[in-house]
């Protein structure tokens, strides 16, 4: 008999959490949803009994979420930091997100040069999957990501430089070496984010994940609105489930966060000649929210590769350009893009709130002519954003 694992919401009283500890397990207390993860040996009674505790006002059951990466096929034209958003990050050289911390909730973070060198920029490491306390990514997705945000470049010569790569990285990971996870561990994760996010000044959230869109009820979608008021810019994959209408993933469907597709660049004369790729994620949401907010490359992207040993069955699945280098694509490589940006925007003016960010943004995309629902409101302009 295995175990199971459900969300349990409820007045958070220590009367309740007494009740749920005699009938099982709680593994995490979740304030940002008022409520907590509980696990137990399987029993089809346990559920009833559970519901029926009194203090417990709902019970859910824990979604699967996936990492947003996508291979793209020979159809999809390469597009790298360097060709796209990193040059237009140069016009902003003054600017690499110092002192701002963007938060990364993935498969982990490794400490590779890129981010270690000649300062360790990872300031803070969180593992909701096997409990470890050094930094470490045995799937290579979330350094990918995190690299994209802040990477400096240094094993490339700095033509793999990422958009912010003053920035500091607090890696939380919520994703196993498959780059599979559980809601619950979500959770856990943004539940982390805000209450460190003072201690280490996380300003920025990346969350380059998603499962099926199953409404604002979703306990997912209201942990990162949580995270949102307290003051973080949540950035949030589309997902990869494109091109049909109605295929953006959760918690990408929140009406308050920042949730970014993804476009293609035709590599012409100017990172504006792009498209929307044909695996993001449209809206609208199962609610008419239209999504994404923004789109910016995504296919096949060029960053950091892990430096944790990884199994065969992965290492064979990665498109390896160089030994500290790899190509990814996917909404998970547009939404870091975004995340560097903000880092830089909120270098210069510290004071913006989430609301103020996403207007900013806004303002700044250009158009490439696409529904709301395919392009948002356009595609990230770095430079437009910091003028």
């Amino acid at each position: 008999m295995g175990t199971i694992q459900f969300i349990v919401e409820g007045a958070m009283t220590e009367a309740l959490e007494r009740r749920l500890n005699a009938l099982c397990r709680v593994k995490y207390r979740l304030p940002v949803i008022g409520g907590y993860v509980v696990e137990a040996e399987e029993d089809d009674a346990l559920r009833k009994q559970v519901r029926e505790v009194e203090g417990v006002t709902q019970i859910h059951e824990i979604a699967r979420i996936a990492a947003q990466m996508h291979r793209a096929s020979a159809a999809v034209r390469a597009q790298t930091q360097s060709t796209g958003e990193a040059s237009a990050r140069n016009g902003a050289a003054a600017l690499s997100g110092r002192g701002v911390t963007i938060a990364v909730l993935d498969t982990g973070v490794a400490p590779v040069d890129d981010l270690v060198t000649p300062r360790n920029r990872i300031v803070a490491f969180a593992d909701f999957v096997n409990g470890r306390k050094m930094p470490y990514d045995d799937n290579a997705h979330g350094t990918h990501v995190a690299a994209i945000a802040a990477g400096n470049g240094v094993r490339s010569g700095g033509k793999y430089a990422g958009i912010a790569p003053g920035a500091n990285i607090a890696a939380v990971k919520i994703l196993d070496e498959e780059g599979k996870g559980s809601a619950a561990d979500v959770l856990a994760g943004v539940q982390w984010v805000i209450d460190n996010h003072e201690r280490y000044n996380i300003r920025v959230a990346n969350l380059s994940i998603g499962t099926a869109d199953v409404g604002s009820a979703d306990p997912l979608v209201r942990a990162v609105e949580a995270a949102w008021d307290a003051g973080i810019v949540m950035l949030v994959a589309a997902g990869n489930n494109g091109p049909a209408a109605g295929t953006v993933t959760s918690p990408g469907n929140s009406r308050k966060v920042i949730t970014v597709g993804a476009s293609d660049d035709d590599k012409t004369v100017t990172i504006w000649d792009d498209s929307v790729v044909h695996f993001s994620g449209r809206g609208p949401t199962a609610e008419c929210i239209v999504k994404p907010d923004i789109i910016a490359p995504g296919a096949e992207i060029t960053s950091c590769l892990t430096n944790t040993p990884l199994s065969d069955a992965r290492r064979a699945a990665l498109r390896i350009v160089s030994p500290d280098y790899v190509e990814m694509s996917g909404t998970s490589m547009s939404t870091p893009l975004v995340a560097g940006a903000v880092a830089l925007l909120l270098e210069r003016q510290p004071g913006l709130t989430p609301n103020d960010v996403k207007l900013l943004l806004k303002k700044s995309a250009v158009s490439l002519r696409y529904t709301p629902n395919q392009q948002g409101w356009g595609v990230l302009n770095v430079t437009g954003l910091l003028s």
